[in-house]
């Protein structure tokens, strides 16, 4: 690393990680060809990235086959090689790209000498959310072959996007000196540079600010310097009834917030002032709560965990016509990750707050790894709200996400219909009920013993997640299929395998964590033999995915059911439209 280099590496990571520390796009008509552009892969963790060692990860979680690089290469192997890459290129163009990663891998144990199988598997990991991994075969091929500009790049963009920019400035550097027509590179590495720039710039300037942003825009409210202006919106956009107070303060109803949510349907637009109040009010309910919310089911009473949404608000809208709104005999909880990538966040983060502010007892928000700050700043939702509701509103937001808690414990009040678990064995109980851990990543278990009540303690107001330690955990890890821990594909976090995940439920009594975090063909999926299930609520993830959506209901008693929904039309806008140019649109 050079000396210029490491130095910028160093201001970096003190930015970026200090207090806390996609997607590519490619057309409807994507085919085999496809693997000859430079595609971003998609967006996914942040900061310190988990080294692989050189070690690469299946996508089943697996560590991969080790490759014999003395392995004589036959003629034969050669052309069965090119072969599977043909298949694999075409599961790629299809969007098979779990497919596409286990046909490369077999070209790759027939022929480990060829560059291009290491680097196209990388791509397909890149689109798996597996930046590690493609980190990995982006380097196995350069050290094949040390003038690849397409291996530079890919390498290039898995480190951007895990937000490790300094790493990614060398890379394209490199792709550029090879290849000095690499318009791709080219714009990346201006892109990447304007970004590490801002960053320091945005932290010189906030050098001895004390003020929140949540106490500056009530000041601002309290002095009139925040008016209502109903020019903003349509002219059938509904408005909250003003209290007859001195405040002269806004409250929600349900006319309201459910006007909102149809007015936001056919493009209309809220009144910074009121969005103001929605983020306030919402901050006003989450601050009471602890960083872990415990709630009960009632007999007649539903709860549905929704996954990750990113910015999909038709989708949003479609999901919450099946699940009806929230209400006193319908629980709501939203797994993170409500923002970046689609390019309607604002719009479902105002809904989920609105909910929130109008129904605080029935709807929950857990903090996911792209409610912080260095995610917006690439992934689209800074860009997106500085465009639709001006600065000052981001950085409101911004504050409030560091408010929201990060997990909740649902409890059953009845008895189990049936002993069994979603899996194999007996379910787990506490007290003769079923009860369920929900974080969007996973539960804190990079080390054994980690209870409840350490959760419960965490200082989360005002604080990013970080390198590590269990806010960093709740928001990153992934299950993995061996047991033990690993090293996580995305590059960031670790992977917990399930004799993990069973120490941690036997020692808190919990029948199963239900987490979200990455997509799922099915919109959800089983896994750690029922004690670890994901749900994803992001149908055609980014417009490219293919996969379904769900969400989970959870009746009183505890037993939980699987809903799944597909994609809904949506206006000529691709994801990512508002990420400052970096090329992560729509893959």
């Amino acid at each position: 690393m050079s000396e210029e280099h490491s130095e910028l590496h160093s201001s970096l990571s003190e930015i970026i990680t200090g207090v806390e520390s996609n997607v590519a796009s490619t057309s409807s008509s994507a085919s085999s060809s496809s693997l000859n552009d430079d595609i971003t892969p998609f967006p996914s963790p942040v900061l310190s990235a988990t080294s692989l060692a050189g070690l690469s990860l299946s996508s089943d979680g697996e560590l991969e086959p080790e490759v014999d690089d003395s392995k004589i290469v036959t003629e034969e192997d050669k052309q069965k090689a090119l072969e599977l890459k043909a298949e694999a290129n075409k599961a790629f163009g299809a969007k098979d790209f779990n497919k596409s990663i286990d046909l490369y891998t077999q070209a790759i144990a027939l022929n480990p000498k060829d560059s291009t199988f290491w680097n196209n598997r990388a791509m397909s990991k890149a689109k798996m959310e597996e930046h590690g991994a493609a980190i990995a075969d982006a380097t196995k091929a350069i050290e094949l072959n040390p003038n690849y500009s397409k291996a530079y790049f890919r390498r290039g963009q898995s480190y951007l996007a895990i937000l490790r920019p300094t790493d990614a400035v060398p890379d394209f550097k490199k792709a550029i000196s090879v290849d000095p027509t690499n318009k791709a590179a080219r714009e990346q590495l201006q892109l990447t540079v304007k970004l590490i720039r801002k960053i320091e710039f945005e932290k010189a300037i906030s050098v001895g600010e004390t003020e929140t942003a949540s106490s500056k825009c009530l000041s601002l409210i309290s002095s009139g310097a925040c008016a209502l202006d109903v020019n903003t919106a349509k002219p059938d956009f509904p408005l909250p009834i003003i209290p007859n107070d001195p405040n002269g303060r806004y409250k929600p109803t349900e006319e309201f917030v459910k006007g909102m949510i149809e007015s936001f349907k056919n493009g209309g637009k809220v009144p910074k002032r009121i969005a103001w109040e929605i983020i306030l009010g919402c901050r006003s309910m989450i601050e009471k709560e602890s960083t872990l919310v415990e709630i009960s089911i009632p007999e007649g009473v539903t709860c549905d965990i929704i996954g990750d949404t990113h910015g999909q608000f038709f989708d949003v809208h479609n999901l919450l016509s099946m699940t009806t709104h929230p209400s006193e005999s319908h629980y709501m909880i939203f797994n993170g990750d409500l923002v970046d990538r689609g390019s309607w966040s604002v719009e479902v983060a105002l809904t989920v707050f609105a909910y929130k502010w109008l129904y605080p007892d029935y709807v929950f928000i857990n903090r996911g790894n792209h409610e912080t700050n260095d995610m917006n700043k690439v992934y689209g939702f800074e860009g997106e709200c500085k465009a639709k509701l001006g600065e000052m509103t981001f950085k409101l937001f911004a504050d409030v996400f560091t408010s929201l808690p990060l997990a909740v414990l649902v409890s059953a009040t009845q008895s189990p219909a049936s002993p069994k678990s979603e899996g194999s064995q007996p379910a787990i109980l506490s007290e003769g009920k079923r009860r369920f851990f929900v974080c969007h990543g996973g539960p804190p278990v990079s080390k054994d013993g980690v209870t409840l009540d350490e959760v419960r303690k965490i200082d989360r107001f005002g604080r990013q997640p970080g390198q590590e330690g269990i806010m960093c955990e709740m928001l990153w890890t992934d299950p993995q299929e061996p047991n033990g821990r690993g090293p996580s594909k995305r590059g960031v976090g670790l992977g917990f395998g399930p004799d993990v995940t069973r120490r941690w439920c036997e020692l808190n009594k919990i029948t199963a964590v239900i987490r979200s975090h990455e997509v799922r063909a099915d919109g959800y999926a089983i896994e750690h033999d029922g004690l670890c299930i994901t749900v994803f609520s992001c149908p055609n993830y980014c417009d490219s995915t293919g996969n379904k959506a769900a969400y989970i209901r959870m009746q009183s008693n505890g037993s939980l059911s699987y809903h799944q929904f597909d994609a809904v039309p949506h206006p000529d806008v691709k994801p990512m439209a508002y990420s400052s140019g970096f090329n992560f649109g729509g893959f």
